[in-house]
């Protein structure tokens, strides 16, 4: 067997994976650097993380080959860097890779100096070139040589790339109002799919924090066609490829326009927003399909990505058996194995199932003998097409989910990333405290309280919180995402339980960032003063996959601002939407977390102060208040925590039953103890 490399005794499973190549690789880490300079090497960074399909690829093609090898391991200084690990890395020389080539992704290779100057990047390349494009090991022979006779060039280039990267983190503030909401809206709606629902064409990614922003839009302005946006996007996902109709949970996106063909890898990241979002169309619509599509991924990210101390793990592989979608793909003899008469005939009908298959490769677009399971019709309708009635059918689908699950557990199973992440963390308590609260299971809260116990215990030492946890040890020094999805878990998990601890630990988080991440210029810089250096710091707004910490942090600072009566902490959240006004205004559906945040700025907040009487009952009441949809509301419950962080409460006093106090636009109205005359207030 093969030597190990120095990768081996990393703690990332992404970097584990490649300790068995023949390319001597470096974690990121002074030593490499030193080398580089010592021999007068430039350094190729590869960027990539475990579940990622192709990084597999460029690996088997490239780095495990001996002759690849043997280039990079004699002109270069290799490093390879987990992006999940180090977000701070990977989105400085991201966005080198876009501003040279137009585009991103990962795998993400970069050549650079070695003071950590880039001058090449790209995505994946295949060992050799073919149909015009370079290959590998071209690029690496053809850089080495124009290192060794053409260094000033070289160099001259990096220089020019650190500049564009400082200019481009400059300050753009600008002025925000009501008509970006508007037009944030307008944006999405231009670019809506009528038939599949989703937004543009394909692949096709979930994009949680957008559908949030249009049911608080149909909440601000009764537009029909937002929630029906929502509503249709949130069906078809749930009908297609891109759920898993066996195991529950949603893969990462779909390769094509109507959600049928995913891209296999579950991350921890998109499930928990999703959590969250179907429980927000269950709260708006009451149709049974979103609450139950909650309560599944609950299901799947408690079964297969809970850790025992209470954490969730970062994701799972879509490779197994090296093929990719190996576990969550059917043959029609494997079904047949499994699977009676009568529930075959039913199982082709109600998923799409082909005896040639329906799953197609993704490189040559031919179909590969295996089935993904999705739906192209309601249940109803199926129902309807196949003689049964709806709850007969429902029954039967069941039995045939039950079958095929104990029959896949027997598979191979995909890799699965064991790192436990703050950031992503974050996002699950937010959203199984969401669902706890809106469904009635006290169990999913529970889960919430013991995650979020988890990572203050583990992961947080004197307000600084690490990024990353992995066998038994926390580690990295926390980004700025780390804490703002950690605040917002922490804000919806006291929502949950009225635990005055988790509030106080947010408004202490929020304290620390102020004084290690904030930017004189408005909004908060990506890594601390105390943090490592990456060619430059920067401040980013735009959402992605994942909302930015800037956006979560202009919408946690008016919710814990408005609920402790801390106005200046309002005000920080103005700073930071004002110090990008110029980008918002760019593309405002691009930056949906932050347009939330200016709905509640410019349309306001209520802030209800429960004085109970009874803890027990009034904690119920608030919860039942709760699962109506009140986006724009917080909700405290007096008690010794709340005197202290909130002091205008000290006068508001129980008149024996629990009394209810609701303030708004800075004014607050007579107390009462009936809730039910509470909600019908904020209902006008």
């Amino acid at each position: 067997m093969r030597k190990p490399n120095r990768l081996i005794e990393e703690k990332s499973p992404y970097l584990r994976q490649h300790a068995y190549n023949p390319v001597d690789w470096f974690p990121w880490c002074e030593e490499a650097f030193e080398k580089a300079r010592r021999e007068d090497k430039p350094i190729f960074l590869s960027i990539g993380y475990s579940t990622c399909h192709w990084c597999h690829v460029m690996e088997k093609e490239s780095f495990e080959d001996e002759e690849v090898a043997e280039i990079l391991n004699t002109y270069y200084v290799p490093i390879k860097v987990d992006r999940e690990e180090r977000p701070d890395i990977d989105a400085v020389y991201m966005s080198v890779c876009q501003m040279m080539t137009g585009s991103g992704g990962w795998p993400l290779t970069v050549i650079m100096t070695p003071d950590k100057k880039p001058f090449f990047a790209g995505t994946y390349f295949p060992k050799e070139s073919r149909f015009g494009r370079p290959g590998l090991k071209e690029i690496l022979l053809r850089i080495a040589q124009i290192w060794r006779e053409n260094r000033e060039k070289v160099l001259e280039t990096a220089d020019k790339v650190v500049q564009v990267l400082e200019e481009e983190d400059g300050s753009s503030p600008g002025d925000v109002g009501e008509d970006l909401i508007h037009r944030a809206f307008g944006d999405l709606f231009g670019t809506y799919d009528t038939s599949y629902g989703g937004f543009g064409s394909a692949p096709k990614f979930p994009v949680p924090h957008n559908l949030m922003f249009l049911m608080r839009y149909f909440r601000r302005t009764g537009n029909d066609e937002a929630i029906k946006m929502v509503r249709n996007t949130l069906i078809r996902m749930r009908m297609g490829g891109i759920w898993d109709h066996v195991g529950f949970g949603f893969h990462r996106y779909s390769t094509d326009r109507e959600w049928k063909l995913p891209h296999f890898e579950k991350m921890l990241y998109d499930n928990a927003l999703l959590i969250y979002t179907y429980s927000e169309a269950f709260q708006i619509t009451g149709e049974e399909i979103f609450g139950r599509t909650a309560e599944e991924i609950a299901t799947y990210l408690t079964r297969d990505m809970l850790s025992e101390e209470g954490g969730f793990y970062s994701a799972e592989d879509a490779d197994s058996e090296g093929e990719e979608g190996r576990f969550y793909t059917w043959t029609m003899d494997e079904l047949r194995e499994v699977l009676t008469e009568e529930e075959m005939r039913v199982a082709k009908e109600v998923f799409s199932l082909e005896e040639e298959g329906n799953y197609l490769e993704e490189a040559t677009r031919r179909k590969t003998g295996r089935n993904v399971l999705y739906m192209r019709k309601t249940l109803s309708e199926y129902a309807a097409d196949l003689g049964y009635g709806k709850e007969d059918l429902e029954k039967i689908l069941e039995r045939i989910r039950e079958k095929l699950f104990k029959a896949r557990e027997r598979r191979e199973r995909p890799l699965k990333d064991d790192k436990i992440l703050a950031d992503w963390n974050g996002l699950a308590i937010a959203g199984f405290s969401k669902a706890g609260v809106v469904l009635g299971r006290k169990d999913l809260v529970d889960i919430a309280k013991r995650c979020a116990d988890f990572v203050l215990s583990k992961m947080v030492r004197d307000d600084r919180v690490l990024h990353r946890y992995k066998e038994g040890t926390a580690e990295i020094p926390g980004f700025l995402e780390d804490y703002a999805y950690l605040i917002w878990g922490l804000t919806e998990l006291y929502f949950a339980t009225f635990e005055g601890g988790y509030l106080k630990k947010a408004l202490e988080l929020t304290e620390h960032l102020f004084k290690h991440f904030w930017d004189e210029r408005g909004g908060f810089y990506k890594t601390p003063d105390y943090g490592e250096k990456v060619l430059v710091r920067r401040r980013e707004i735009y959402d992605g996959a994942l909302p930015s910490g800037n956006g979560i942090m202009a919408y946690n600072l008016v919710r814990i601002g408005r609920l402790t009566g801390r106005e200046e902490l309002v005000r920080r959240s103005e700073d930071i939407l004002r110090s990008f006004g110029d980008e918002l205004r760019l593309v405002p559906s691009a930056y949906t977390f932050s347009i939330m945040a200016l709905d509640l700025l410019i349309n306001g907040t209520f802030e209800l102060v429960a004085v109970p009487g009874s803890r027990a009952d009034t904690v119920e009441g608030l919860l039942g208040l709760e699962r109506n949809f009140l986006p724009e509301g917080v909700f405290l419950l007096k008690d010794e925590t709340a005197e202290e962080i909130a002091p205008y409460t000290k006068d508001m006093v129980s008149t024996g039953e629990t009394t209810f106090y609701l303030c708004r636009n800075n004014a607050c109205e007579r107390p009462t103890t009936d809730l039910g005359e509470v909600l019908e207030r904020i209902r006008t």
